[in-house]
């Protein structure tokens, strides 16, 4: 390899930025990054609908782990919601989504799917698995799910604390404001 010699020029620099990747490759590569714009831009949407409702109360809490089975706390009106998000594309063939079976633990569990938009990850509509506030979460079924990658062998090996969730089992909601109404009454 040749050393350079003096500062990189700007056109060094342009010629060296790579072009942008076509969505779906976009998507694989960077999934965590995907998934934490989604749930930055999710929590800021139900931020924005209570104070639109003039209730400026709600409290959100992340974890730092990924053990108890949720991803999101929300707590508004004196409610606590265990949240586990899940999103694919609008107009995916995805039928089914892994949840821990550790959320039936928790009081007011439930699991958000958000349907989005592939080239812009805006949220396009949202699925609901749960009960009404102080209801723990509806019974999962029994369908273990898989791990989503094989093992040396090409085996998908069993993952003991989680259940595939269809999703025929979720009710599309009509926005954000019909989603709050079921997250907090």
């Amino acid at each position: 390899m040749r050393a350079m010699t003096g500062p990189v020029t700007s056109i060094q620099a342009i010629s060296a930025v790579k072009a942008p990747r076509p969505p779906i490759t976009s998507h694989s590569s960077a999934s965590s990054i995907r998934e934490q714009a989604l749930s930055h831009f999710f929590i800021w949407q139900l931020i924005a609908a209570r104070w639109r409702q003039g209730l400026y109360d709600i409290e959100v809490l992340k974890g730092e782990v990924d053990r108890g089975g949720y991803d999101l706390v929300l707590e508004a009106g004196g409610i606590i919601r265990h949240i586990q998000l899940k999103s694919t594309f609008k107009g995916s063939k995805v039928s089914e989504v892994p949840v821990n079976a550790r959320l039936l633990d928790k009081p007011s569990g439930c699991v958000i799917w958000l349907e989005v938009n592939q080239d812009t990850l805006a949220l396009e509509r949202y699925l609901w698995f749960g009960d009404p506030p102080g209801s723990r979460l509806p019974d999962l079924g029994t369908k273990v799910s898989c791990h989503s990658r094989g093992d040396s062998t090409g085996r998908k090996p069993e993952r003991p604390m989680h259940r595939d969730l269809r999703k025929a089992r979720f009710t599309p909601l009509g926005g954000i404001d019909e989603l709050l109404g079921r997250l907090f009454g």
